[in-house]
């Protein structure tokens, strides 16, 4: 399994991946699953993958040399000289759909879906910033202000942090703990995902970054941040009361005195009592 999580901001982008691939308990491997397209003064973009390891390789090797010839479209249009980054995620899903001609029936024949989930963003000379999650038939769907993350993977425990935290307006630097703490809760509840991490971050406009790290066991700043993480949810944790079935000090009782609130009970016949 694996977590990825990219963030759409209005001052950048954020991308976060792990590493850890498994096929059975006993087969687990670190594989990269991040790669940055980078064009000095005219593009930058950022592939995240997750699902069948040898699909999301396949995709990516064919992504950089893929024309798109769909439709009756004239070919040529690759990563490097799309003028837009719609046009790029249409080369991308271009390319899943080339993967899946030539190995989905192999792959049904072995018992194996045709699985792979991707997140593609960045941007390209004369447009904004923009950020897709893309799905195994080769569509896809853009971030939006009111859904400017998306996440791939094991998704379930990193998200509700993200929720609460991000919204279009959230400088990067924070976005970038966000994510952190969002796989970090993830590490803490999924053996499937694993160290090494991969983050890249990236400021609106500048077409490059020099903000890119891997991050193992031993990063300081992870390290604190997992181990202050854990303590802070304690202390919170701590500091609201417990249930009071009654009412209690702040007079915020569990159970309310009325009809409505009354439990449900199963009201025993005459033979059953018997029994």
């Amino acid at each position: 399994m694996t977590y990825c999580v990219a963030i759409k901001l209005n001052a950048g982008l954020v991308f976060l991946s792990d590493s850890r691939t498994n096929a059975g308990l006993d087969q687990i491997n670190t594989f990269r699953k991040m790669i940055v397209y980078e064009k000095a003064d005219d593009r930058f973009m950022v592939l995240l993958s997750a699902g069948n390891l040898s699909i999301a390789q396949s995709v990516r090797e064919i992504l950089q040399v893929e024309q798109l010839k769909e439709n009756g479209e004239a070919p040529g249009t690759t990563i490097w000289n799309a003028k837009s980054m719609f046009d790029a995620a249409r080369v991308l899903g271009a390319a899943i759909r080339r993967v899946y001609q030539r190995d989905a029936e192999s792959l049904k024949q072995a018992g194996m879906d045709f699985n792979v989930s991707l997140i593609f963003g960045g941007q390209i000379a004369g447009e904004g910033m923009r950020l897709f999650q893309v799905y195994s038939a080769g569509n896809f769907i853009e971030a939006t202000p009111e859904t400017p993350y998306f996440q791939i993977g094991e998704s379930k425990y990193g998200k509700p942090v993200l929720d609460r935290v991000i919204t279009p307006l959230t400088p990067l630097e924070e976005a970038a703990k966000c994510a952190l703490v969002s796989m970090d809760s993830t590490l803490k509840s999924n053996l499937s995902v694993g160290l090494p991490l991969d983050m890249v971050v990236y400021e609106a406009n500048s077409f490059s970054t020099d903000k890119i790290v891997c991050i193992d066991e031993n990063n300081p700043y992870f390290k604190m941040l997992h181990n202050s993480w854990g303590q802070k949810l304690r202390e919170v944790f701590d500091s609201i009361e417990d249930p009071m079935w009654n009412g209690g000090p702040t007079d915020v009782p569990l159970r309310l005195q009325s009809q409505r609130h009354l439990p449900l009970k199963k009201i025993s016949t005459p033979e059953e009592k018997l029994i």
